[in-house]
């Protein structure tokens, strides 16, 4: 945790009064017969989150669990000590997080609501943060907490460098937690990876990766900037090979979305087995380092030209 010299402001977002908003557990109304609050984040819900900032939570299914404004300021915590507070922040007011929220909605009325609800919401953190002299404002679909009277000064942040060492770490550490049958964290890791090689390569054509949280949407968007599609005048077997990584990529984010604490519990919860798991983990390990080979190259080809 930082020291007092060089206090984070996302510091203020552990008040008890702002962690019930964050959490969904506060709300402030309704409109259009839908409650004014943040999608509600149970206990498992909120160790996913956690699994994907990196942090190594478990919810503790047969007893022992924390209250969820625990699990959910260890996040905060964690997020802070990486300098990812703001991250955090994007990810949970993100439009794809209130899906459930708004289902059964038109467009318009989805936009409308959603922009309503999180005015409403930054309006409130705002007002717990008033006295204090601080305020959560947006720029650039970033967030950040600042003195009342300060403004956000932006810099364009450095993209991180991932390179193969980077890959064979995440993947030694995702296959720890195949060893210690932590299978979730496998998959959480293994995902995780993916996403971020494939907003790595597009970041490195200046481009702003779409879909996230949606590695398929992410892939579609490398194979485009990279000119990854099959082509009729390569050799077949390159032509399946690559429709094969695809469906490695597919395969990766369903058993995430069907085998998550988040999305599976009890009956509909799917039990993989250990050699499935490692499957997995070698998967997205060869499928990362392929990605960035990818981009490896046409960059150095781009320098030539």
């Amino acid at each position: 945790m930082p020291d007092k010299k060089t206090k984070s402001p996302y510091e203020l977002l552990r008040s008890k009064a702002i962690l019930s908003i964050l959490d969904g557990d506060t709300q402030f109304g309704e409109i259009d017969d839908v409650k004014i609050s943040m999608p509600y984040l149970s206990g498992p819900i909120i160790v996913d989150i956690s699994q994907q900032f990196g942090l190594s939570a478990t919810y503790g299914w047969s007893g022992g669990a924390q209250s969820r404004w625990a699990y959910l300021d260890d996040l905060i915590v964690h997020c802070i000590a990486n300098n990812r507070g703001g991250d955090l922040l994007s990810y949970l007011f993100f439009k794809q997080q209130f899906e459930e929220k708004l289902r059964g909605k038109s467009p318009e009325q989805i936009d409308d609501i959603y922009n309503h609800i999180t005015n409403t919401i930054i309006e409130q953190i705002n007002g717990a943060l008033y006295f204090g002299g601080n305020k959560l404002v947006i720029s650039n679909k970033k967030f950040f907490i600042v003195p009342i009277n300060g403004t956000v000064e932006i810099t364009a942040p450095a993209v991180k460098n991932i390179d193969r060492d980077y890959i064979k770490d995440i993947s030694d550490r995702a296959m720890q937690d195949v060893v210690s049958k932590n299978y979730d964290s496998a998959i959480t890791k293994s995902r995780t990876l993916l996403e971020e090689v494939f907003c790595y390569v597009i970041e490195k054509k200046n481009e702003t990766p779409s879909g996230s949280g949606d590695i398929g949407k992410l892939y579609k968007q490398v194979k485009d900037l990279y000119n990854m599609h099959t082509d009729k005048d390569i050799d077949r077997r390159i032509n399946s090979l690559l429709s094969g990584l695809e469906k490695i990529v597919l395969s990766i984010a369903e058993m995430r979305n069907s085998n998550s604490d988040a999305h599976g519990v009890g009956n509909r919860r799917i039990n993989i087995a250990e050699h499935h798991a490692r499957l997995l983990v070698n998967s997205a390990m060869t499928m990362a380092e392929f990605v960035l080979s990818i981009g490896s190259k046409t960059q150095q080809n781009d320098a030539l030209s």
